[in-house]
């Protein structure tokens, strides 16, 4: 199918896990495609596997001045911008009494203000009709322990696709939110955790789970293919929550 054919969009946190998987389908849908990443080694990888197709971009998600400069960047090459997918994030899970502020700031900085500043920053870069999609998650919607920061972070960032909505709509870009629960990617590789902890870990998500398993990224990338679309053209505000049940059951 070609869905995205001839879309230009750009993809935060392109290089592994759901934003390359969401790289990989809109290729096969179409789209020119922009993925951005901060690892050496996932950005070089996405390279060689994305091919010419794609334009592969180091950029910090959580540095306000990076996102002028991507957006700069990415609206030069395009000339304009169809599709935003803000799917840069971090999850830094700990207690309430280990957070300071340092830490605060930058899960805060990574998952909402470079986003919020992209997308900004994007404006006179967007296409009429254009399509922006969040990243959000399961945790903004639930009271998981040790997800404090990174929940209220998600939850933030889900505001947005309601209140981009109303402002933005009348420029005909829409804004919608995908909130995946436990997704097989290498996110969970990310918290430190020993292989015993790891595999604990792992096993309570599944029991807390109706599907009784982890999701994987190209069951979220499909739906963000939807959202970006011209099939969605009537969809706005609104959120798709991947999570095999655990908020609803």
């Amino acid at each position: 199918m070609e869905r995205l054919k001839g879309k230009r969009a750009l993809i935060t946190g392109g290089t592994s896990g759901i934003g390359l998987e969401t790289a990989r389908h809109f290729l096969n849908e179409g789209a020119r495609v922009a993925v951005t990443g901060t690892n050496p080694a996932t950005l070089d990888a996405a390279a060689k596997e994305l091919g010419q197709q794609a334009l592969v971009l180091a950029s910090d998600a959580g540095n306000v001045a990076a996102q002028r400069t991507l957006a700069q960047s990415v609206g030069e090459k395009f000339g304009q911008l169809d599709i935003l997918v803000a799917n840069a994030g971090i999850a830094d899970l700990r207690p309430v009494d280990r957070w300071d502020e340092a830490g605060l700031d930058h899960s805060f900085g990574i998952n909402f203000k470079g986003p919020f500043f992209l997308v900004q920053a994007l404006l006179p870069w967007f296409a009429n009709p254009a399509s922006i999609v969040l990243t959000t998650s399961v945790n903004a919607h639930l009271g998981m322990p040790n997800t404090s920061i990174y929940g209220a972070s998600k939850a933030a960032l889900l505001s947005l696709a309601r209140t981009f909505s109303g402002e933005l709509i009348p420029r005909g870009i829409r804004v919608n939110a995908v909130s995946p629960g436990p997704i097989a990617t290498p996110l969970y590789d990310k918290l430190g955790l020993t292989k015993a902890d790891l595999q604990a870990v792992s096993d309570s998500l599944k029991s807390q789970t109706p599907a009784k398993r982890f999701g994987s990224p190209a069951e979220v990338a499909q739906a963000i293919v939807f959202l970006a679309s011209d099939e969605s053209a009537f969809t706005v505000g609104s959120e798709l929550v991947i999570d095999g049940g655990m908020s609803n059951l």
